[in-house]
């Protein structure tokens, strides 16, 4: 009885493939979308049953059709979904080295990054590409070797598709995990992306290096310059995830570039230390690319009061380094308010946890717009006058030898 069911389930299944191999197109977009309604979620055993144990035989013509037709987009959504119900299957081994042997990982590549791909077909092949890559390190390593982490870049950038960004930037992710050969790669390569990225791509970018960042712990150098320069964004969701990312190399090998580098940014290079009115308008403004800067700095203004409160040793490297000067500069900025309230916010910080700091400023400041600070620091800026906006832009604050001295004595 046995042998007769095997028998029969021989025979059902040799007529399923040879209707395959000589069917057409509709033939076998009918035979895929029947094998999606009855099969999807199944795991490997289950599958094997169903194919009488000659599974792999479905899978290779599935394989070699792709393989033929994908560079004219034929049914290839279908055809990429067929193929993640064997690849997705539990205990799915089999199924991947047998995709792997016949150069299935380049197949996807190429999809990704051909012009005739739609986005709805690269996704599907990325998520094809990311259970490759979450199967182990053997899987991520030939997704590397095979030129994947860039061809995964480009296809980031090129993307208008929220969904194929997202699903290309988790497999950045998978690759640099649990993957030490090429974790650099991948996260070097997330740095570059930083550079001439549209606002999407950019904040995405930040969220996954940031994660990637976790995993190689070590920062490189090369990340602090194009990290403060997407601080000039318009977009507060790149800003925050900037800013985040800041607090975490914070605790990074680059804190002792970082800290400066926002502390400069405070007093943008084209901005004259004798002039209250930079420029005249908005306008001229945009014309001459300073308004990008003040975004900067209200920015890095309010990054550094957000260094500063999560950790003291921070607030203290800060005023070691002339931040209370900078931050007086920045508060006399007509040109941007939110430059100027994120200055005199991060300041009354300073001010309010160390004395020396208070007194400083208060002389720096004068006794009536010191008043006005600590009264309410974030509308300081709409309460000045122009007397009291060119004393902040030429304060002549250097409180850092004082401020060790101090700091000497407590100690002794």
């Amino acid at each position: 009885m046995s042998s007769s069911r095997e028998k029969a389930a021989s025979s059902r299944v040799l007529n399923f493939l040879c209707e395959w191999d000589r069917g057409n197109k509709c033939t076998r977009i009918r035979i895929l979308q029947k094998f999606l309604q009855e099969n999807t979620g199944k795991t490997s055993p289950e599958l094997e049953l169903q194919f009488a144990q000659a599974g792999s035989l479905f899978l290779t013509r599935i394989t070699a059709w792709i393989r033929l037709t994908y560079m004219f987009n034929m049914c290839l959504h279908l055809q990429l979904k067929a193929l993640g119900v064997f690849l997705s299957a539990a205990s799915n081994q089999q199924y991947l080295m047998e995709f792997l042997e016949v150069g299935g990982v380049m197949t996807l590549l190429e999809i990704i990054n051909q012009k005739q791909s739609g986005d709805e077909e690269k996704a599907e092949a990325l998520r094809l590409l990311c259970i490759v890559s979450n199967a182990g390190r053997k899987y991520k390593e030939i997704i590397c070797e095979s030129y994947g982490v860039k061809a995964i870049e480009q296809c980031l950038v090129k993307s208008d598709s929220e969904e194929t960004q997202h699903t290309a930037s988790c497999l950045l992710e998978s690759l640099a995990n649990g993957n030490p050969l090429y974790q650099t790669q991948v996260y070097t390569s997330l740095i570059s992306l930083l550079t001439h990225s549209p606002p999407t791509t950019t904040q995405l970018t930040l969220h996954t290096l940031h994660k990637v960042q976790a995993i190689v712990k070590t920062a490189h150098p090369a990340i602090v310059e194009p990290l403060l320069n997407v601080l000039c964004s318009y977009h507060l969701g790149v800003q925050y995830e900037a800013i985040e990312l800041i607090k975490y190399l914070q605790h990074t090998d680059v804190r002792d570039t970082l800290l400066p580098a926002l502390i400069n940014l405070l007093k943008p290079k084209n901005q004259g230390v004798h002039k209250h009115k930079i420029l005249q308008d908005l306008a001229t403004a945009q014309k001459d690319d300073m308004f990008p800067l003040f975004i900067q700095q209200a920015a890095a203004a309010k990054a550094l009061r957000m260094l500063a409160m999560e950790r003291r040793e921070t607030s203290e490297e800060l005023i070691r380094f002339g931040a209370v000067h900078h931050l007086l500069f920045a508060m006399g900025n007509q040109e941007h308010a939110d430059a100027q309230r994120q200055a005199s916010l991060t300041l009354e910080y300073l001010v309010r946890s160390n004395p020396v700091v208070e007194e400083h400023v208060c002389r720096a400041m004068g006794s009536a717009l010191f008043h006005l600070f600590m009264h309410n620091a974030e509308l300081l800026y709409m309460n000045m006058d122009e007397v009291q906006v060119d004393i902040l832009l030429n304060n002549k604050v250097k409180l850092s030898r004082e401020f060790e001295e101090q700091n000497t004595e407590q100690k002794s």
